[in-house]
């Protein structure tokens, strides 16, 4: 089997040689090459290039068109900070909470910002693997969007001192989500990944997310499935307990789960559906190859008779990681 086949299988749940294996590697890649992580956020061939390097380095399943959270409200009107090694940061948010949501405009995802950029990464990276390996985009989940378009604070006042206002503004993110997933999936991807952590029970009540973002994540997913996305990968890092039932029900295939969260749970929450993760993230910097490999073949064993289960981290492997400690977690994959 090879990565795309492996991936497609664990979804559905059925048999593979191996357990598929997804390092989420982002800024990482750029590292890996001597490539400034300023740069490696701006380039969609820069990207594309370090991506394929890592590939050929580690050997996992997956290759990710995806630059930073921040490129949604960048093309949007939000002004970011840039830096040499790091990611931008936002310096000022596009919107005010008391902007009318009738005068939003959606960005053009082959025109505005650096989402052209994501594009051509997208296309590189499928042109070079084909369907050898899996291809992912990313979009923010349409709270995380609203967050990066007003601001934390911002739009929780907003939640609270008009909801109303605030759901038009979630409707509003959900279409700007579809409209770029949609654009990645024409440009090669074979799914978008939804990065929601403003979803978190960290950040907010988990009725909260069962009244105002569900609803706008299965609007979401249904679109991406009639684009042509092989999937649908919700990834919510930090608690997520009490949302997890909701997840068959919005249109989740796969499911990430964040390393705070017991492999227990999940499994017993989510007996259909494929899940991912869960080793923490800044493991791969602290810890040693070989409580990385521990901690994989534990995960790995614990998923054995049920299938479904993609070995990766709970979040982002950071960019600072030690690369055998990344590929120690691959190598149990193979060993196992």
């Amino acid at each position: 089997m090879n990565g795309l086949e492996r991936i497609l299988a664990a979804v559905s749940l059925d048999a593979t040689d191996r357990v598929p294996v997804i390092a989420q590697v982002f800024g990482h890649a750029a590292l890996l090459v001597d490539v400034p992580l300023g740069r490696y956020v701006q380039d969609g061939e820069m990207l594309a290039r370090c991506q394929l390097e890592a590939l050929e380095r580690y050997g996992y399943d997956a290759v990710f068109a995806l630059m930073d959270v921040n490129v949604e409200t960048e093309a949007m009107g939000s002004v970011l900070d840039y830096r040499t090694n790091s990611y931008p940061t936002v310096k000022s948010y596009a919107f005010e909470s008391q902007r009318s949501t009738g005068d939003l405009v959606s960005p053009d995802p082959e025109r505005d910002g650096r989402m052209p950029e994501i594009l051509k990464a997208a296309r590189i990276l499928r042109d070079k693997v084909e369907d050898s390996t899996l291809v992912v985009g990313c979009v923010l989940g349409p709270l995380t969007l609203a967050v990066q378009l007003l601001g934390a604070e911002s739009a929780l006042y907003l939640a609270i001192d008009d909801p109303e206002k605030f759901a038009s503004l979630l409707d509003f993110a959900a279409e700007v989500v579809i409209r770029f997933g949609e654009a990645q999936i024409v440009a090669g991807t074979h799914l978008p990944i939804v990065f929601d952590p403003s979803a978190s029970e960290a950040f907010v009540p988990h009725q909260f997310f069962r009244e105002m973002e569900a609803p706008r994540l299965k609007r979401v997913f249904e679109a991406f499935r009639q684009a042509g996305s092989c999937a649908n990968w919700l990834h919510i890092a930090g608690p997520i307990e009490h949302i997890l039932p909701l997840y068959g029900e919005i249109g989740v295939n796969i499911a990430n789960f964040d390393y705070c969260v017991s492999p227990v749970s999940v499994r017993e929450a989510l007996p259909h559906l494929c899940l991912d993760g869960n080793i923490k993230s800044l493991d791969f910097v602290d810890s040693s190859p070989g409580a990385i490999a521990a901690q994989s073949g534990r995960l790995i064993d614990f998923f054995e008779d049920r299938g479904g289960f993609i070995l990766s981290s709970g979040c982002e492997i950071p960019p600072e990681s030690r690369p055998e400690n990344v590929a120690a977690m691959v190598s149990s994959a193979f060993e196992k």
